[in-house]
Order: structure tokens, then sequence, then C-alpha cells
């Protein structure tokens, strides 16, 4: 997307797009896909309050250097920054009235992009397979669900 973020000095009650207009599903879609990759590259783990030989940073160097793991690229962790947009951004998929859960499914579903290759982990195809129906159809409830997004965010009040 060509779509530049949101300004981020100021936390806004109300999400703004980045020129200060109503906002679009163009830009739904982005923070949506912006906090699906900023969620994936949380780490997993964290320290635990054992003291354990392999979390010692010299430990685990030593024993990589030696080929003792595995290359895995992981992608750096994200700012408090980042992580506060996820959370206002993964915060609008309720905004989807519960009677519609399928398009949560979905818009939450397609939200998550791979954070090193951009690439996301649910493609049109699988989702359909996944939920039993035409990919097509998966593409219109997704521009369902922005649609009730966009309108929900954009509402007076």
């Amino acid at each position: 997307m060509t779509r530049s973020p949101a300004p981020t000095t100021a936390v806004l009650p109300r999400p703004a797009s980045p020129d200060g207009y109503a906002i679009d599903a163009d830009y739904i879609v982005y923070r949506l896909e912006e906090a699906g990759a900023t969620l994936l590259a949380l780490p997993g783990t964290g320290w635990t309050t054992q003291l354990r030989t392999s979390s010692l940073e010299i430990v685990r160097t030593a024993l990589e250097a030696y080929g003792w793991g595995e290359a895995r690229i992981r992608p750096p962790v994200p700012s408090a920054e980042k992580i506060t947009r996820m959370d206002e951004a993964m915060g609008w998929i309720p905004l989807i009235p519960l009677d519609r859960y399928v398009l949560r499914r979905v818009v939450g579903a397609r939200s998550l992009v791979h954070p090193v290759t951009d690439r996301h982990l649910f493609p049109w195809r699988r989702l359909g397979k996944a939920l039993g129906a035409d990919h097509k159809a998966i593409q219109r409830w997704h521009a369902q669900g922005i649609g009730m997004i966009v309108t929900a965010l954009n509402a007076p009040g």
C-alpha cells in the first residue's frame, strides 16, 4: 500500500486518517494489516523467573556459534508505539456485530500478515476452504466487515 501511517505524536480518542478526514476502507485494511504484523512480531515466550543456562545470552551465543541452533529470521520486537497502534486497530474488530461472527473471523484472519515476508497467513482461497465457501464470497464478506468498521468509526458521536 502507498498510504502512510497515521501521525502518532498524540493519542486521539477517535482514530483519524492521515489527512484528518473521514476514515475509508483502505485505511482500515492498512491499519489492521499493520496490527496483524505487529502481533505476529511479538515474541512468543518471555523470560521466566527460573534461571536457566540456555537463557543466558553468552551461553546461547556460544551454542549458536557452533551450529547447535537452526538459523531462523525473527522480526525485531515491535516498539511500544506499534503495540499501542495494534491494540487500537484490533479494538475495531468488535465493532462488527456479534451475530456476524463469520465476518469477524474473516476480518481478523485477513489482518494476520507475516512481519518479514508481508504475506497474508490466510489467503482468500485458504479461508474459503476453511469456512466452506467460495473465495469470492470470502472477499465480499471481508469487504462487508470492513464497511461495518468504517461506518461505526465515521458515525458522529
